[in-house]
């Protein structure tokens, strides 16, 4: 392939890939952004294995094989509940890559020959920043898979002095950095380069264990934006301007997505991207929870909504370990069909996975119309006859706005409260993912209807 060849597939995957992200910022057009994404990455994949540079194309397609067919295989086996661990270890590959890239690129010995002086010191500030960045996605990650997958508890860490911990460790990595970038011989280079990664790959993992679970889904997205950023790091090692263009559309939305939720849950940006920065270590709720609760069945259930007007539904992580998206969908069309106006409620960190509600409900054909964010719908409560509540816990919970010593304490919340009857579908009265009991459930117009999501919901279809 030529050159001009080759910059013109990169020209065009870049544009693909700018596409893909238009695309996916709307549901409706979702599909389409991700048809856009691939095939943007099958053209660069393309054009980087046969372009002008590249070598070993027999061990590289036998990598790529052996790599598709096991991400294949268990991209098939995770079900959506998984969803979010699987993106928290995919990006820990990225990490991980990059650490390896820039290892490999300073030990290369035909380095010398093509950098010397200035462009030297500039190579050798990517290869830092790489490594840098990729050992911190890595360990990140790592923790992060392990609390959404429940071998890591969700409480943070919340280690004596961890902000001069961090500074410390920040002001490590600068001096380590500029004594590197001096360094007269490789070897020494080298050790200087593996007392840093040593570091990052600390500092990943106290940032995030120093996060507690409520923040998961911000911390998932914020591990995204590293991802792209240490993928930009190798492209600048490698002077490859499509994974430059790549890395930097990765990180730059990864970052304007974690500062919308970071908003979105009264949490400030600065906080989360440094590990748990101001942070209190609050010891639970001020607020005493008293009453009994009012258990309902899923007869009386289905009663409730036959004469109801105004449904709205807020579904969360338990209708999706549960798979009860689809009749869910199936009772939707039934009460629209009779006449109710039934939309659906979405909290920003619903799941444990930016738009995880979204795509679970877009699998199960709810239409898009009628799911609305926690802002366009929060003021219509008041007029709902019956709101349904399905595996949500956090994200409707008063301690919210009611309890300034909650660790969930101004996190803005779907005010279900507020409808005529609210019917909460749990397994138990178990607190979230939060670690947080919810007074939501000892309200007057609450009612508990407890058992599998999925269950509940087949015997509620089947009543209407």
């Amino acid at each position: 392939m030529t050159e001009g060849l080759l910059t013109a597939a990169y020209i065009i995957a870049s544009i693909l890939f700018i596409l893909s992200l238009r695309g996916l910022s709307h549901q409706e057009s979702a599909r389409k952004g991700n048809i856009y994404g691939m095939s943007g990455m099958l053209i660069a994949i393309a054009a980087t294995i046969f372009g002008s540079q590249s070598a070993g194309l027999e061990s590289v397609l036998a990598a790529m094989i052996i790599g598709g067919i096991i991400g294949g295989v268990v991209a098939m086996r995770v079900e959506m509940t998984g969803m979010p661990q699987l993106v928290a270890i995919l990006h820990s590959f990225v990490g991980l890559a990059a650490v390896l890239v820039g290892y490999a690129n300073y030990l290369d010995p035909n380095a010398a020959l093509h950098f010397s002086g200035v462009e030297k010191t500039i190579h050798d500030i990517e290869i830092y920043l790489g490594v840098l960045i990729g050992a911190v996605t890595f360990t990140g990650s790592l923790i992060a898979f392990g609390k959404l997958q429940g071998v890591i508890g969700s409480n943070p860490l919340l280690l004596p002095a961890r902000h001069w911990l961090n500074l410390g460790l920040g002001v490590a990595v600068l001096w380590i950095g500029t004594e590197f970038v001096n360094a007269e011989t490789v070897s020494a280079g080298v050790m200087l380069l593996a007392v840093m990664t040593l570091i990052a790959l600390a500092f990943g993992v106290h940032m995030v264990m120093a996060i507690g679970g409520a923040d998961m889904p911000v911390v998932v997205s914020m591990l995204n934006s590293y991802s792209g950023w240490a993928a930009a790091a190798t492209g600048f090692m490698l002077s490859n301007d499509l994974l430059i263009i790549t890395g930097a559309l990765v990180g730059s939305s990864g970052a304007i997505l974690s500062y919308i939720m970071s908003r979105a849950m009264n949490r400030s940006f600065i906080s989360v991207i440094a590990g748990g920065f101001g942070t209190t270590s609050a010891q639970g709720s001020t607020v005493q929870i008293h009453g009994e609760s009012t258990s309902i069945t899923a007869e009386e259930t289905a009663e409730l909504l036959k004469y109801a007007k105004n449904v709205i539904i807020v579904p969360g992580y338990g209708m999706a370990v549960a798979q009860a998206q689809h009749p869910v969908a199936e009772i939707t069309k039934k009460l629209r069909a009779n006449g109710a106006n039934v939309r659906f409620g979405i909290h920003p960190v619903a799941g444990r996975l930016p738009g995880h509600m979204n795509v679970l409900l877009a699998e199960a054909r709810v239409p898009y119309d009628i799911v609305l964010e926690m802002d366009e719908i929060n003021a219509d409560f008041s007029d709902t006859d019956v709101v349904l509540v399905i595996g949500a816990n956090d994200t409707v919970n008063p301690s919210a706005q009611d309890d300034p010593a909650s660790p969930i304490a101004g996190m803005p919340v779907l005010e279900v409260w507020k409808a005529t009857n609210v019917i909460v579908m749990k397994r138990s009265m178990a607190s979230g993912y939060a670690g947080v009991a919810n007074p939501l459930f000892f309200k007057e117009n609450t009612s508990m209807l407890f058992g599998d999501a999925k269950t509940g919901v087949d015997t509620i279809l089947g009543k209407l």
